[in-house]
């Protein structure tokens, strides 16, 4: 299975604390059956300020550690960027570390704010469109406003908006409220990828089969693996030279 959405690199958000605990992870990861993955840390502007160069520093001493500790786990760098305006000033500039590719487009992993979706973020999405970026919306399962009302989602959907669904959602380690969101979002096909979300070993852990088997229940053998290997496989090829020839060959 392919992860894309991870907080495995170590020190720089709310993730793995520090290095013992970015390698248990991992090693937990590949036991659930994790080929790959790609660490999203978060930008989050006046929280967590990130940068392309400060991930991709910890990127590269990461993956020489798990090499060094034989732990088979193929890593690739990304973000997951909190919506802001300063997007537009980091697309801009080519300081966007990109989830992959979906139909020619960049895909960047958007988080939007638990608490609602702002005013705007339709606004925005239209120009990072216009830009040949492909938002990919974070856990909209857990997102309050979409919470309170499944349609609060159809406007980021008829835009063109790819979702990540978090696989613990599916298997109701949310709660009932995440649990229905995720099984509508599921039912309605718009989930493009299920993926950890992972942050710690216990509270938020890098599990993705459990997932995948609930997903199971409601859309079936074939699409659920979709959704753990096809889609995210497609999505982050030019990051694993295995995860793109899987991709094409399922294509």
């Amino acid at each position: 299975m392919i992860d894309l959405h991870c907080h495995l690199l170590p020190g720089i958000d709310d993730g793995a604390r520090d290095l013992e605990q970015a390698l248990l992870l991992a090693r937990m990861a590949v036991d659930d059956g994790i080929t790959h993955c790609v660490a999203t840390p978060h930008i989050h502007p006046g929280r967590w300020d990130n940068t392309l160069a400060s991930i991709t520093e910890t990127f590269v001493a990461f993956k020489a550690k798990l090499a060094e500790e034989g732990i088979p786990l193929q890593l690739g760098m990304a973000a997951e960027i909190r919506l802001s305006d300063e997007i537009l000033a980091m697309v801009a500039s080519g300081q966007v570390p990109f989830l992959g590719k979906w139909e020619g487009d960049r895909v960047l992993l958007l988080e939007l704010p638990h608490s609602h979706i702002p005013p705007g973020t339709e606004q925005l999405i239209r120009w990072l469109l216009k830009q040949n970026i492909r938002p990919m919306i974070a856990h909209p399962e857990r997102n309050k406003d979409i919470l309170r009302d499944f349609n609060k989602v159809l406007p980021l959907a008829r835009l063109g908006c790819l979702f990540q669904v978090t696989a613990g959602a599916v298997a109701g380690d949310f709660g009932q409220g995440p649990e229905q969101r995720a099984e509508e979002l599921l039912q309605e096909d718009l989930v493009t990828i299920l993926a950890t979300d992972a942050h710690h070993e216990v509270r938020r852990p890098p599990v993705l089969d459990k997932g995948r088997r609930a997903a199971e229940a409601i859309v079936g053998e074939s699409r659920a693996w979709d959704l753990v290997r096809h889609n995210p496989g497609r999505i982050a090829a030019g990051h694993f030279v295995l995860a793109g020839v899987e991709a094409r060959n399922a294509s």
